[in-house]
């Protein structure tokens, strides 16, 4: 019960507070909950997948338990439940075990098992690209594939950093920093370079991807919305045999000059309904960094939401003014006087 409720009770709370319509209470090892009927019937089977957790060796925490009354509320009949959400292991690592956290994040790893491109679309913190990357470790470990390819547009974040000393990889590895992170995450550090320098891992600037037929291998686009039409178009062509392709990208955060359109914009206009293509959306209850995060990528979107509704409403008009007229003296018609000499 104490693995269950949380220490000092801190789980039980996080419960109480995710049905306020409820009324549970705890006796001993006997947890009873009062209220409307499908309110409890979800409490007992909060509680129920609680237990599935706990059974399988993986702890609890408060965060885990809020997204699983989330998960309860928005479930549909084709939904995992949320003990098979937090156990569904993609990959483990030094101790370290990498799996989704969400219904959505659970449902973007399904797609990519299921279909040969998956788009990844959703805010910053929402797993897009790290999840990608485990995929693509774990194919490249069970021999699916045999090589990963790591690509990302080479754009600034709104900075010009001008001319980059050092060799050619030298100047791109600030670009790229971001997917070697994730790789030393996941694999040992030591056998990446080795790796590496057999061509089974390649980390490349998307520009390289131009007249490549890439077979065999798991490719990642990052940073997607930082594409061009003209771009996305060229690297998706560069699907080969027995190949899978994750594009990632947050179409909130465009780096792009001003009046080019963003090719993962673009695409979700030409590719939809394409088979074996699939959009996986993630928003900010997918946020799985801090939960600032999530409340930061929902207050943008509200002010988003009403910079575009007030330039797209019409400046109210100007009452038409008056142009001043004649004085009455002025309309007169005029007297001639004549004297007569």
């Amino acid at each position: 019960m104490v693995t269950l409720l949380g220490t000092a009770d801190s789980l039980l709370r996080v419960i109480e507070q995710g049905f306020p319509a409820a009324d549970i209470h705890v006796r001993g090892n006997e947890v009873t909950a009062t209220g409307e009927r499908a309110e409890v019937a979800l409490v007992q089977r909060l509680f129920n997948e609680m237990m599935l957790v706990l059974r399988t060796g993986q702890p609890l925490t408060e965060d885990s338990v809020e997204r699983s009354i989330a998960m309860l509320r928005e479930e549909g009949p084709d939904s995992p439940a949320p003990s098979q959400v937090f156990t569904a292991n993609i990959l483990s690592n030094r101790g370290r075990t990498i799996r989704p956290k969400t219904l959505n994040q659970q449902r973007y790893v399904d797609a990519i098992d299921k279909h040969t491109i998956v788009f990844g679309l959703g805010p910053a913190g929402t797993g897009k690209t790290y999840l990608a990357m485990a995929k693509a470790v774990q194919a490249l470990q069970a021999k699916e594939v045999n090589r990963i390819i790591l690509t990302r547009p080479a754009v600034e974040a709104g900075e010009r950093l001008g001319f980059l000393p050092g060799t050619l990889y030298e100047k791109i590895d600030p670009y790229l920093r971001p997917l070697y992170d994730a790789l030393h995450d996941m694999m040992d550090p030591d056998s990446i370079p080795r790796l590496m320098a057999a061509g089974t891992i390649e980390v490349a600037p998307l520009a390289y991807m131009r007249g490549r037929t890439l077979n065999d291998a798991f490719i990642i686009l990052d940073e997607a919305q930082n594409t061009s039409p003209e771009q996305m178009k060229m690297f998706l062509t560069r699907l080969g045999f027995n190949s899978r392709v994750v594009v990632t990208g947050d179409t909130s955060q465009i780096d792009l000059p001003g009046g080019t359109r963003s090719g993962l914009k673009v695409v979700q206009e030409i590719l939809a309904g394409v088979p074996d293509i699939h959009f996986s959306v993630l928003t900010s209850t997918d946020v799985v960094r801090h939960k600032l995060v999530g409340r930061i990528v929902d207050a943008y979107e509200r002010w988003d939401a009403r910079q575009e509704a007030e330039e797209n409403t019409p400046a109210p008009r100007k009452p038409a003014q008056r142009r001043p007229g004649k004085t009455a003296a002025a309309r007169a018609p005029r007297q001639s006087h004549r004297t007569e000499s």
